[in-house]
C-alpha cells in the first residue's frame, strides 16, 4: 500500500457550526475546503483532531473500536481549546455513515481504515488573537492504511530528554496540531545527531510521552506508566492496553515514574519498553539514550509480553478474540 495516511476516500462528513447551530451533514469532495485566509484556525491554532480505525472481520462485517472513547476526547479537546461544543451524536453518525459509504475499501488485516475526525475554527478575524473563534468546521476524513510498520517491527531508539517537554503542561491532554509541531525540531535534532527514533519527554526527571505516543515500562508481571495528569495526552490504545494488562493478570502501576527508575529497572534482562498510539498500536522500545550514553532495554529486542499484549489488542480489534468489553461497534450494511 501507499505510505501510511497519504491516501484518502474521494469524500469526506462535514458539518459547520454557525449562528449557534451546527448544519445538517453533508458529504462533500474530500480533496478540498473553503476557509477564509483570516480563519481564526490558519493563525491561532484553534483546532484538534481524533484517530481512530474501523476493521474488516472474517465474515465480512465492518468495526470501529473504542469510537465513544475517541469521541469523549474529541469534545474534551474542543471544550479545552474553547471551540463551539460539538454535538457528539452527530459526530457518531458521521462516523458510522461515512465508514459505510466506504466500507468496501476497508483493507483487510493487518489493514484498516483510518479515520480522522478534525474540528477547526472558522471565524475570519484576525484580531481574536485572545478571544476564541464563533464559528467552526468538523469534517470526518477516512484514510486506507497498511500496517505502520511496513518493513518489519524493529525496536525503537528514544532520547531521553529532562531538559524541555512535548507541548505547554496545560495543552498536554488536548489533541491538538500544535503540540505535535511543537515537538518537531528536538525530536529531529535527536534524529541527526544520536539517530533516535524519538524523544522521550521527561521534564525535571518525570517520564512522560513521546512526541506522538505514550510511554510504557514492563517489568515482570507489573506494567507502569505515569498517572493521568493535563500534561500529557490521554491515550485510547494506552488505556486498552492497561485493561488488557490487567486482564492477563498484570500488575498495572499508574504513578511517577523517574528517568532514575526507569534506567535502573531497563537494565534488568526481562525489562521491556513501548510506546502506544493508534497508527503504531504497541512498539517495543530497545534502547534509551541519556546524557550521549546508551542503554539498552532487557535485551534490546521486542520483548514477549510486548508482542503478547499487542497481538491481543489486534486479535480484538481484527474479530479473532471475544470483544468482552464492548469496545467494538460494528457497522449496519
Amino acid at each position: 500500500m501507499a505510505v501510511f495516511g497519504t491516501v484518502f476516500m474521494p469524500e469526506m462528513a462535514l458539518t459547520r457550526f454557525e449562528n449557534d447551530a451546527w448544519s445538517e451533514t453533508e458529504f462533500v469532495s474530500a480533496d478540498a475546503i473553503q476557509m477564509h485566509p483570516g480563519a481564526h484556525v490558519l493563525h491561532y491554532s484553534s483546532t484538534c483532531f481524533e484517530g481512530l480505525k474501523a476493521f474488516k472481520h472474517e465474515d465480512g462485517s465492518i468495526n470501529i473500536f473504542r469510537m465513544d472513547k475517541n469521541i469523549e476526547r474529541f469534545a474534551q479537546s474542543s471544550r479545552l481549546l474553547n471551540l463551539p461544543e460539538i454535538d457528539k451524536a452527530q459526530v457518531e453518525k458521521m462516523i458510522l455513515d461515512v465508514v459505510a459509504k466506504y466500507s468496501s475499501e476497508v483493507p483487510e488485516p493487518p489493514g484498516s481504515m483510518y479515520i480522522r475526525p478534525t474540528h477547526v475554527g472558522t471565524e475570519a478575524s484576525i484580531g481574536k488573537a485572545a478571544a476564541p473563534s464563533a464559528t467552526s468546521m468538523l469534517y470526518v476524513l477516512l484514510s486506507p492504511v497498511g500496517d505502520y510498520f511496513a518493513g518489519g517491527l524493529k525496536p525503537l531508539r528514544l532520547l531521553l530528554d529532562e531538559t524541555g517537554m512535548r507541548c505547554a503542561p496545560h495543552m498536554g491532554m488536548v489533541k491538538s496540531g500544535g503540540n505535535y509541531a511543537s515537538a518537531l525540531p528536538p525530536i529531529l535534532k535527536a534524529r541527526e545527531e544520536v539517530q533516535a527514533d524519538q524523544i522521550l519527554f521527561c521534564p525535571n526527571g518525570d517520564v512522560q510521552e513521546t512526541g506522538a505516543a505514550n510511554f510504557l515500562l514492563v517489568d515482570g508481571n507489573e506494567i507502569i506508566t505515569k498517572a493521568l495528569d493535563s500534561t500529557f495526552l490521554h491515550g485510547v490504545t494506552r488505556a486498552t492496553v492497561l485493561q488488557l494488562a490487567k486482564d492477563h493478570g498484570m500488575t498495572v502501576s499508574e504513578r511517577e515514574l523517574t528517568v532514575a527508575e526507569l534506567l535502573e529497572r531497563a537494565a534488568k534482562p526481562g525489562t521491556e519498553a513501548a510506546l502506544s498510539g493508534t497508527a503504531a498500536v504497541l512498539t517495543p522500545v530497545g534502547t534509551l539514550i541519556h546524557n550521549e550514553k546508551e542503554y539498552q532495554v532487557g535485551n534490546g529486542e521486542a520483548g514477549p509480553i510486548t508482542m503478547k499484549l499487542r497481538q491481543a489488542l489486534n486479535d480484538i480489534q481484527w474479530g479473532k478474540a471475544e470483544d468482552t468489553h464492548n469496545w467494538l461497534v460494528k457497522i449496519k450494511s
